[in-house]
């Protein structure tokens, strides 16, 4: 809510509060002071919250704001917040609404004139983009995939061409069959990064092209535990240098028109001797060009 937006001046305030994603240190001053102060903290999971609640002796009383009954039960923390008192949004760890609930209980309150102050902290995507090594200056967040593998290859195509650096949420029961679509899809060459247990004890960051990615967390079944995050680099177009000619450029055309990218990027590789990877990125860009 900006300075010139329209507060009502006896209404309390609604802070939006970020919570740690696994090391409790990671909590600020600021928002142990709010957590306290406040008269109601709406929690994701009120039995989760009390942990962290009770390591800080902060004594505040928690209401339930999920996903579940967001919508519903939303008006009751409006008619506290037009009363007079101030609540605190969390979630169970990092940041509220990043693929988390609060939504629309942020946007209630400002369509009531309440005045809403982020306070900024842990959010397990900044965190492994931070430590990633992949470009930084550009990149898009999309959450978790879908849990069906057909709308999971669905989105992924439509991200395949995407230059900017992509971050994914993942449960770990899916993390091998993302890895597997994300390989197909975009490639076993794309650079990845992925991040698990982020500042907590088994912390993970592995870095590694996609192809060998997904076999190393194949092969141990420790990397299929935990919370996970994905970096992935964007798309690049081919290098100048490496010119393709007409008519491996015909062939690759020819082979698009029958079949998937990685199939006829594969056997363009076969029949004209091009780099298999070049072709397969070529492959993209004109798929990219005709949708």
């Amino acid at each position: 809510m900006t300075a010139t937006d329209d507060v009502n001046s006896a209404a309390g305030t609604l802070y939006v509060v970020a919570t740690p994603i696994g090391n409790l240190e990671d909590i600020s001053a600021r928002a142990l002071r709010v957590l306290s102060e406040v008269a109601l903290i709406a929690a994701e999971d009120t039995r989760h919250s009390s942990r962290l609640l009770q390591h800080f002796g902060i004594t505040t009383p928690l209401a339930a704001c999920h996903e579940h009954n967001e919508r519903g039960e939303g008006g009751r923390f409006i008619r506290r917040l037009l009363a007079g008192e101030d609540v605190a949004l969390i979630s169970d760890a990092g940041t509220p609404l990043i693929s988390d609930p609060g939504y629309h209980l942020v946007r209630y309150s400002r369509a009531a004139g309440i005045r809403v102050v982020p306070l900024p902290g842990a959010c397990a995507l900044i965190a492994a983009l931070c430590a990633a090594g992949l470009p930084s200056d550009r990149f898009i967040f999309e959450g978790f995939l879908p849990a069906k593998q057909a709308a999971r290859l669905a989105r992924l195509e439509h991200l395949r061409a995407e230059p900017r650096t992509l971050i994914f949420y993942e449960a770990p029961h899916r993390i091998l069959a993302a890895l597997g679509d994300l390989e197909s899809v975009f490639g076993s060459d794309r650079p990845a990064v992925l991040g698990r247990e982020l500042t907590k004890t088994f912390e993970t960051l592995k870095d590694l092209p996609l192809g060998a990615l997904r076999a190393w967390v194949e092969s141990d079944a420790n990397q299929q535990r935990g919370e996970c995050v994905l970096v992935v680099g964007g798309w690049q177009a081919p290098n100048e240098d490496e010119a393709v000619d007409v008519d491996a450029r015909r062939i690759l055309d020819l082979l698009l028109a029958e079949l998937p990218v990685k199939r006829a990027a594969a056997l363009a590789s076969e029949i004209t001797g091009v780099r298999k990877n070049l072709l397969y990125q070529l492959a993209l860009q004109e798929k990219g060009a005709s949708q």
